[in-house]
């Protein structure tokens, strides 16, 4: 088993490039556990965690409802934002500037076979992070993420998150709002829930968040959480 993790950030990179690249290395964990089952052979599989910030884009996953992007064509163009229906699980949400986003791709064979256990993971490491800053992050039961006051009229949603596995190998992963604009978000219904509302840590406390600093502390207990060797590698 290999729990050594490399560490991308590829700073600022179009939606599509960025995809394109995750598939590129999901392709290249599976091929090398075909090859492993093919030839009886124990070839090692890598792991790799993408940091990245998007230009504004609005990403639909496998199973959402189109009618959740409250934009024509022309609107996003507009808005200087572009769209796409993607493989992952989840609805419709918003990527841009100000935000963290994580791309976990993971052999989950190199650390445990459970879907649900790799989700309610990715959920502490957010959780942890937060408190990290003061702030009371929680799950919503049945609505993947982390949000505040939940089963309250002021329940808000801070991270989205939603992944693709095949072959125990993952992709995607969470989008954290840190100093994101807010208004991106009135152009959909995040994540296809109506009337709860989105927010961030900027938001919440009133002030400019380093997110350089953020990104270490949810690599920190991501290493913690999973057991993991984090290794920086070059793009």
């Amino acid at each position: 088993m290999n729990k050594k993790v490399q560490l991308q950030d590829l700073g600022n990179k179009d939606y599509k490039d960025t995809w394109d690249y995750q598939e590129e290395l999901f392709k290249e964990i599976v091929d090398i556990k075909i090859q492993n089952r093919k030839e009886n052979s124990q070839l090692p599989t890598p792991n790799f965690f993408l940091y990245v910030e998007h230009p504004h884009v609005y990403t639909l996953g496998k199973s959402g409802d189109v009618s959740n992007l409250l934009l024509s064509e022309k609107q996003l163009e507009t808005k200087g934002a572009t769209f796409y229906k993607i493989n992952r699980g989840g609805d419709i949400t918003y990527h841009g500037p100000g935000q963290i986003v994580g791309y976990p791709i993971l052999d989950l064979e190199n650390f445990f076979t459970d879907i649900h256990k790799y989700l309610r993971f990715l959920e502490e490491a957010i959780i942890l992070t937060l408190a990290d800053y003061g702030l009371h992050g929680t799950r919503s039961e049945g609505e993947t993420g982390v949000w505040f006051d939940v089963g309250t009229p002021f329940a808000r949603k801070i991270c989205a998150m939603g992944v693709r596995a095949s072959r125990w190998v993952t992709m995607h992963g969470f989008a954290l709002n840190v100093n994101a604009d807010l208004g991106y978000f009135d152009n959909i219904i995040p994540c296809g829930i109506k009337g709860k509302a989105v927010t961030s840590m900027h938001a919440e406390l009133g002030k400019e968040i380093n997110e350089d600093e953020v990104k270490e502390k949810i690599l920190k207990h991501f290493q913690n959480l999973f057991e993991a060797e984090i290794v920086t590698s070059k793009i």
